[in-house]
């Protein structure tokens, strides 16, 4: 497991998640979430409509989030948009992408977080790997795009349709 260090008001907390521990450490990072958003200012995430041979979409369910979505999340330090969707979609869902995924938009996300933006990709190409439910993603599966499970979000729903209908993607989320 990798460390995850904390540098919360001078203090520096070393944590190593483990199965006892992650649901204190989703605690933790959901109560200072607000603290790093104001600090950081912009904030980046990325989402990926992810399709299979069928036509259908994959979506999860998150335990500290209402509603279905598609897999993702936030773009790290460091990280470039495309290691970020691609590890977001392995640990969501046991999905390896398989070349490169296709930029769908950029889209402002001030509704929900003031200052944050989402980049969303469209993945027809992949493999999957064993995976089972986690802390953190309550449900995943592959859905047809004309029968969404109840609850799935409106902006899931806003991407979906603009892929499936070549509609030009807003500039909101």
């Amino acid at each position: 497991m990798r460390k995850i260090c904390f540098i919360l008001l001078g203090f520096t907390v070393i944590a190593r998640p483990t199965q006892g521990h992650a649901m204190a450490s989703r605690f933790h990072l959901l109560l200072m979430q607000p603290w790093f958003r104001l600090r950081r200012g912009m904030t980046l995430g990325v989402r990926a409509a992810v399709f299979d041979e069928e036509g259908r979409i994959f979506l999860v369910r998150h335990s500290y989030a209402p509603g279905w979505l598609l897999p993702g999340g936030g773009v790290e330090r460091g990280e470039t948009i495309y290691d970020a969707v691609s590890r977001e979609v392995k640990e969501e869902g046991g999905i390896v992408i398989e070349g490169t995924p296709v930029f769908h938009g950029l889209f402002s996300n001030d509704a929900k977080f003031r200052g944050d933006h989402v980049v969303c990709f469209v993945i027809r190409k992949f493999s999957r790997q064993a995976w089972k439910p986690t802390v953190e993603i309550k449900e995943a599966g592959f859905f047809p795009v004309t029968g969404l499970p109840d609850g799935t979000t409106g902006g899931t729903r806003r991407r979906i349709a603009e892929i499936t209908t070549g509609t030009r993607p807003s500039a909101h989320w």
